[in-house]
């Protein structure tokens, strides 16, 4: 057998320095997809479910308010009967009735179900409906029972 000389350019290729610039596929951003009510409602759901954490600090202040005596107690029922109070009460019913249909739509996807184009729809937009619809209708039988005086 007669060996043969192997050119120096065959070998492979030694490591690149630190500093070169390696060429690799870009991964996908969110200025490459056509934004959908989907995509903006999990988004959503992440931001009701933080917004949720400074809520139930509202939540127990009230309680330890109501547990403090009276004088504490008015002066919560005093802030949450302003308009900026009932606008954050109200946005926090919201969140917490948004955060739980659109945790129930994750969980019926973890379950394996709801992936065609139309069921996805569908359950996003019952989550978005349902969520302002289940506020509203709270909120006014809480005013109905004289909660909201």
């Amino acid at each position: 057998m007669i060996a043969r000389r192997v050119p120096a350019r065959a070998h492979k290729p030694s490591k690149p320095p630190m500093t070169a610039r390696i060429e690799r596929p870009l991964s996908p951003h969110l200025q490459t997809y056509r934004w959908t009510l989907t995509m903006a409602l999990s988004i959503v759901h992440r931001a009701t479910g933080v917004a949720l954490y400074f809520g139930t600090l509202l939540l127990a202040w009230w309680l330890i308010a109501a547990a403090s005596g009276p004088t504490a107690y008015s002066n919560v029922q005093a802030f949450t009967g302003s308009l900026i109070g009932r606008l954050i009460v109200f946005g926090y019913t919201w969140a917490l009735l948004h955060h739980l249909l659109s945790g129930l739509r994750h969980f019926v996807w973890d379950l394996g179900y709801g992936f065609k184009a139309s069921e996805r729809e569908t359950m996003t937009w019952g989550a978005l409906i349902g969520g302002i619809s289940l506020t509203v209708l709270l909120w006014i039988a809480a005013y109905a029972i004289g909660g909201g005086r």
